[in-house]
C-alpha cells in the first residue's frame, strides 16, 4: 500500500464529500470537522450511486446513498440501514499540511 494525494484540505467543505480518481478507483473523500477525514468506495454497495453526491451526516460519522438513502458507517463502511446489506471500502486517510493523503493499493 501507498500514500497517495486525494485532494486539498480546502477542496472537501465540513460535511462535505469529494469524488476523487486513484489508480483507476473513484474514491468519497468526506470532511467530517473536527472529527478529521474518512475516505471510502465512491459507489455504494447496493446499486451503482456516488455517495459523494449523497447527504453526509456529521453526526453519526455516515454517508448516505442518494438512490436509495441507505448509510454507511465511515469508519467501517458497513451499512448502517436497508436496503445496502454489503460494506463499502474504507481507506485511511492523513492529512500533510493542507494534502489530504490515502492509502490504497497501486493496482
Amino acid at each position: 500500500m501507498a500514500l497517495v494525494r486525494a485532494c486539498s484540505v480546502g477542496e472537501v467543505p465540513v460535511g462535505g464529500a469529494l469524488r476523487v480518481r486513484v489508480h483507476d478507483r473513484e474514491i468519497a473523500i468526506v470532511n467530517l470537522g473536527e472529527q478529521g477525514f474518512r475516505a471510502v468506495d465512491a459507489v455504494c454497495s447496493h446499486a451503482h450511486a456516488y455517495l459523494d453526491e449523497g447527504e453526509v451526516d456529521l453526526d453519526e460519522g455516515a454517508i448516505e446513498c442518494p438512490k436509495h438513502g441507505s448509510t454507511f458507517d465511515l469508519d467501517t463502511g458497513r451499512p448502517l440501514t436497508l436496503p445496502a446489506t454489503r460494506p463499502v471500502r474504507v481507506f485511511e486517510v492523513k492529512v500533510d499540511d493542507d494534502d489530504v493523503l490515502i492509502e490504497v493499493n497501486e493496482g
